[in-house]
């Protein structure tokens, strides 16, 4: 069962394509279909902290790894083709077609949007900048992709040279992808194009910080999303951000990315932490209010600006139920945002604490 027949889909878009039973914490709607290419031998990269990589559970068929804490189960692309034109699955605004370090994946990724175009016509595809070029861009943007994403993940070039190049014996390298990333802009248009950046790898909140601005400045808006330790990943022990850094940058990213501020007039202690956010008092507290810093960041629709959500990708189930959760799929209420609020001046280093209280949880008999 390989690419491009079938794709692996996330338990969230198993879910919402009525494959899998299951609801949503908060009664959370999933407005974007996660789609991953698949094949036998897998992805050739070996990046420390993906679920995906070469290096995790070797003796695991690789249909059968988790990614992001959760299953990818494998499914006919016609029986998702079926469900979209049916109109099975109306809350869904985005497709989003993932492509892995395999060279078959070029002309995969091409079959599978030319099909689902046939039906739908919002699809973003994830990139693969070690194994694409400018022709493959046009070529994927005539087929009927509208907007690019391109998974930097690290924020500076020697923690994705460790982490996903020379250190691990990995195949990516950091000029390519931000290469590749201008590229994606000039071929499907400013702010069509993001970029993932993951915060937690071990870079510090102005690195992260400079990393969103160097991408804005290209014409490139920033999906954030906060680092969790993938089990039996080479980095399964290194820690989560704690809540305050990532509610820092998340402020910061809605900053930059709505033009507001630049990098460079945030200022930062010692450590690199963001003690000023370089705006008025008034646009900060009404950018906080909104709650939509908070949110998943990710490609928009016609119908919203965050239509790639998500839910609950980067925390657990516990993390979501004492006031955790690190992206927001659904606009957070007046109760999340004074929780937000005090999470966003933390500066502490424990990586997750009771925001609030909830009743103990007991075995049912």
């Amino acid at each position: 069962m390989e690419s491009p027949e079938y794709v692996r889909t996330s338990l969230a878009g198993a879910m919402t394509l009525g494959f899998v039973p299951g609801r949503f914490y908060r009664d959370a709607k999933s407005y974007c279909l996660n789609l991953l290419l698949t094949y036998r031998e897998g992805c050739a990269a070996k990046c420390a902290y993906c679920g995906l990589s070469r290096t995790r559970l070797p003796d695991t068929p690789w249909s059968e790894r988790s990614f992001i804490r959760v299953d990818w189960p494998v499914v006919r692309l016609d029986d998702v083709v079926e469900k979209l034109a049916n109109g099975d699955c109306p809350q869904v605004e985005r497709v989003c077609v993932s492509m892995i370090t395999n060279g078959r994946a070029r002309a995969d990724t091409i079959a599978v949007v030319k099909r689902i175009r046939k039906v739908f016509d919002q699809i973003s595809v994830l990139v693969t900048p070690t194994i694409v070029d400018r022709a493959w861009l046009e070529e994927v943007h005539e087929a009927g992709a509208d907007m690019v994403g391109v998974a930097v993940d690290a924020a500076t070039p020697s923690l994705f040279d460790a982490l996903r190049g020379r250190g691990v014996g990995g195949p990516h390298r950091w000029e390519r992808y931000w290469s590749i990333l201008k590229e994606a802009v000039e071929v499907f248009g400013r702010y069509n194009a993001g970029v993932h950046l993951i915060v937690g790898l071990g870079e510090r909140e102005c690195e992260m910080v400079n990393a969103i601005q160097r991408a804005y400045d290209l014409g490139a808006l920033t999906h954030l999303f906060s680092f969790f330790p993938e089990e039996k990943s080479l980095m399964e022990n290194h820690p989560q951000p704690p809540i305050g850094q990532y509610r820092r940058i998340q402020l910061a990213r809605y900053l930059i990315n709505k033009g507001l501020v630049r990098a460079e007039q945030m200022k930062f202690d010692d450590r690199g932490r963001i003690v000023d956010f370089g705006v008025d008092e008034t646009t900060l507290e009404e950018s906080i209010e909104c709650g939509t810093p908070f949110m998943t960041s990710g490609c928009r629709s016609r119908n919203r600006e965050n239509a790639c959500n998500r839910p609950y990708s980067n925390s657990t189930p516990y993390q979501a139920l004492i006031g955790e959760i690190r992206n927001y799929p659904f606009p957070p209420t007046p109760d999340d945002i004074k929780i937000i609020k005090m999470q966003l001046w933390d500066y502490s280093d424990i990586p997750v604490k009771r925001w609030i209280e909830v009743p103990e949880l007991v075995d049912e008999v």
